[in-house]
């Protein structure tokens, strides 16, 4: 038996302890938002947040997380996550879609760390994030207009503005 929580929510599953993570999640748990691109940690799409650091959950057996904090994309509900969600609508980021759940949790845990991140930053923290569709440009505009959102709330909640 194996305990984890997901979203913030404890699960004992009684499981090979060598399945990895993205299986737990989608075949026993039924969150399918978590996808399945290439297999070997390559790609991205199966993005989830371990202990609040983004991690490629294909490649992650289950008994390597019993005592983390995992984050899939169904649980999320940061503001940071908000943001990104917004600035993906409103700058129509998406083509086919498939990887866009490992995308936003990579660009979610990218500003939950850094507010303002540069062309550069971004670069280096989605480099592990393929997109078949070629939507980089996009990615990167939805995560600068994500920075502002951030920022602009942060100034309105500290009476700033």
């Amino acid at each position: 038996m194996i305990s984890l929580t997901i979203n913030g929510k404890k699960q004992e599953l009684d499981i090979d302890p060598d399945t990895p993570l993205l299986w737990v999640l989608r075949d026993e748990l039924h969150m399918t938002g978590t996808k399945l691109g290439c297999g070997m940690a390559l790609c991205g799409a199966c993005t989830v947040h371990m202990d609040g650091t983004p991690v490629r959950s294909c490649s992650i057996p289950v008994s390597a997380v019993a005592n983390a904090n995992i984050q899939t994309i169904e649980g999320m509900n940061s503001v940071a996550f908000q943001a990104v969600q917004k600035a993906w609508r409103d700058l129509d980021v998406v083509q086919c879609g498939y990887c866009q759940s490992g995308q936003i949790m990579s660009a979610t845990a990218l500003l939950q760390t850094n507010k303002k991140p540069t062309d550069e930053q971004i670069d280096a923290a989605m480099s592990g994030n393929l997109c078949r569709c070629a939507t980089y440009h996009r990615i990167r505009n939805a995560i600068h207009q994500a920075a502002d959102a951030i920022g602009k709330t942060a100034s309105t909640v500290g009476g700033k503005a």
